[in-house]
């Protein structure tokens, strides 16, 4: 699927949540896929010198996640409710009880889900199967970190990550790999300085390439994802068809709404 369709299913499911809330007395504002558009995940190293240099390691792009999250208008629309109305306006989002919808994630965990509100009703009219989709959304949306996990295990991987570390320390930093150099960052509240966040972060980025840490990460993340989606294949497969069998249904809810 593109990043136009994907776009496409976000901005239907948005409008019928908002519509859906509307009938239910509040206001719910449409919110973009990506909001912050510059926005990267680099879930083994960054291995991309363009985009450290614009952006270091992402403290500002976490700076303004957090100012969306918190200064959002539907964030602040729900904050200014009278106490009394909070709650039923919650309730009306996400459901008035926890329950109804099960679905298995791969690691075992029951998740549950409410399947009124209008959380599950935008969905619905998307996705009518609605215990299929979030049965295959829930095994999908668990699949990466089960695959960063097999990938950063891997003996490959290791091999490659003391390569970068060696180049790192010739570049000034001393790090066994690239999560302990995350984990040695500043919030981002109270940021490095940005010329040392840069340094430091094209440092990474180049030893990703020279180290050919970045090259095994991308490999070894394309088998283990293969292998995974193998693995859970019935899920993977069901959240594919919903979706592509939304496409038509989200466009015409967003050509609907361009029309009002």
């Amino acid at each position: 699927m593109t990043e136009s369709e994907a776009d496409l299913l976000h901005a239907a499911e948005q409008i019928l949540l908002r519509d859906c809330m509307r009938e239910k007395g509040f206001v719910y504002e449409p919110v973009p896929r990506q909001p912050v558009p510059d926005a990267r995940d680099f879930p083994y190293v960054i291995d991309d010198p363009e985009w450290a240099r614009d952006h270091g390691y992402g403290s500002d792009i976490d700076r303004k996640r957090e100012e969306i999250s918190t200064e959002g208008v539907n964030e602040r629309y729900f904050r200014s409710l009278p106490q009394e109305r909070r709650a039923p306006a919650i309730a009306a989002a996400t459901g008035a009880r926890p329950d109804g919808l099960t679905a298995r994630a791969p690691d075992g965990l029951t998740i549950t889900r409410s399947p009124d509100g209008c959380q599950s009703q935008a969905e619905r009219g998307l996705y009518p199967d609605l215990a299929a989709w979030f049965q295959a959304r829930v095994t999908v949306d668990s699949l990466p970190p089960l695959r960063g996990g097999k990938v950063i295990a891997d003996g490959e991987f290791q091999g490659a990550t003391q390569k970068w570390s060696a180049c790192m320390r010739t570049a000034g930093y001393e790090f066994q790999d690239p999560a302990a150099a995350r984990a040695a960052l500043p919030p981002p509240d109270q940021p490095l300085p940005r010329e040392r966040e840069v340094a430091m972060a094209v440092a990474e980025a180049g030893c990703a390439h020279t180290s050919g840490l970045a090259e095994t990460a991308a490999r070894l993340d394309r088998a283990y994802d293969a292998e995974l989606r193998e693995k859970y294949g019935s899920d993977v497969t069901t959240w594919l068809r919903l979706r592509g069998e939304a496409l038509p249904r989200a466009g015409s809810v967003v050509e609907a709404d361009a029309k009002r």
